[in-house]
C-alpha cells in the first residue's frame, strides 16, 4: 500500500507568478520561470512538504477564457483538468495590476467547479500593497492572501492554511514500487506529444502543429498488464544554434534530466521527412 497525496492546483491568468510560487513552495527551481506570459503550457506536477505534511502541487499554464487562439485554449483546457482533479485550488492574481476582467473570468470558471479555493494576491512587496489587497474580495473567492512568491512575504502563513485545508492522504493499491521510466525525445514537431497521449489514452500533453509547444518535461504513470511505467514527454530538441531564449535552454536542461531519470529512451522521428542530421545528432 502507498499513500496518495492530496493535490493543490495553482491556476490564474498568464504571468501572475504561478511558476514562481510553485518553485517557492517546492523549494527547488523545478518550474520554468520567464517574464513573458505563456511559458508554462502543460500540467507539471511536483511534491512539496510543509510542517510535516506532504502534498502534490501542479503548475498550470495561464487561463485566458476570452482567447480564441487554439494553443491558448488548449493550455486553458489543461489548467481546468488540473482544477477538476485537485483537492484544493490556489488561484493567483497580480496585486500590482489590480483586478482585471480576465481575473473575474477565471474566478467564475473556478467557482463553477465547486472546488475549495485559496486566493493569493501575488507581487505584494510592502504594507501599502498589503492594505490594498482588500479589493480582491470583489472576486468572491474568500479572504485574499497578500503574498510575494519572489521574496517569500506571507508564504509561510498561507501554507499553514493550505495544509490545514487539505484532506488526509489515503492509501491506494500498488502492484509494485518498481516502475520503468521511459523518456520520449526528438526534435520539435515530430509527434512526441501525440504519441505520449496515445500511449496514455488521454490528452495529457498539448498537441499543436506549432513547433516548441511542449516546454517542460511532462511525466505520467501508467499501469499495464501488472507492470508500472512512467512516460516522460519532453520538449523538442533543437540545434544549439537555434536556442535563442532562456526558456529554450531550460527546456533542453529538462530533456537531459528526463534522460538521466529513464531506463528507456524512445527517440521519435518524422517518417515523412526521413532521418535528418538533427535526428542523428540526438541519437
Amino acid at each position: 500500500m502507498a499513500d496518495k497525496l492530496p493535490l493543490v492546483a495553482v491556476v490564474g491568468r498568464p504571468n501572475v507568478g504561478k511558476s514562481t510560487m510553485v518553485n517557492r513552495i517546492v523549494a527547488r527551481g523545478e518550474a520554468i520561470v520567464e517574464e513573458k506570459p505563456g511559458v508554462t503550457r502543460d500540467r507539471n506536477y511536483f511534491t512539496a512538504s510543509w510542517r510535516g505534511r506532504n502534498f502534490r502541487i501542479v503548475d498550470t499554464g495561464g487561463l485566458d477564457p476570452e482567447s480564441e487562439h487554439e494553443l491558448t485554449k488548449a493550455i486553458g483546457k489543461q489548467a481546468m483538468l488540473a482544477v477538476q482533479e485537485a483537492d484544493l485550488v490556489l488561484m493567483m492574481v497580480d496585486a500590482a495590476e489590480g483586478v482585471t476582467a480576465a481575473d473575474q473570468e477565471v474566478a467564475q470558471a473556478i467557482r463553477r467547479t465547486g472546488k475549495p479555493v485559496i486566493l493569493a494576491a501575488n507581487k505584494v512587496d510592502n504594507q501599502r500593497q498589503e492594505d490594498e489587497a482588500v479589493e480582491w474580495y470583489s472576486l468572491g473567492m474568500g479572504d485574499p492572501w497578500p503574498v510575494s512568491a519572489m521574496h517569500g512575504r506571507n508564504i509561510g502563513d498561507m501554507l499553514d492554511v493550505i495544509v490545514e485545508s487539505l484532506p488526509e492522504a489515503h492509501e491506494e493499491e500498488t502492484e509494485s514500487s518498481e516502475e520503468t521510466v521511459v523518456a520520449i525525445v526528438g526534435r520539435p514537431n515530430v509527434g512526441k506529444s501525440t504519441l505520449f497521449n496515445r500511449l496514455l489514452k488521454e490528452e495529457r500533453s498539448i498537441v499543436s502543429d506549432l513547433p516548441g509547444t511542449t516546454r517542460d518535461a511532462v511525466d505520467t504513470r501508467l499501469e499495464s498488464e501488472g507492470k508500472s511505467y512512467r512516460f516522460i514527454d519532453t520538449a523538442g530538441w533543437r540545434r544549439r544554434s537555434k536556442i535563442k531564449e532562456g526558456v529554450e535552454f531550460y527546456s533542453l536542461v529538462r530533456v537531459w534530466r528526463a534522460i538521466d531519470r529513464s531506463q528507456v529512451v524512445l527517440l521519435v522521428v518524422d517518417a515523412s521527412q526521413g532521418i535528418t542530421e538533427q535526428d542523428k545528432k540526438i541519437a
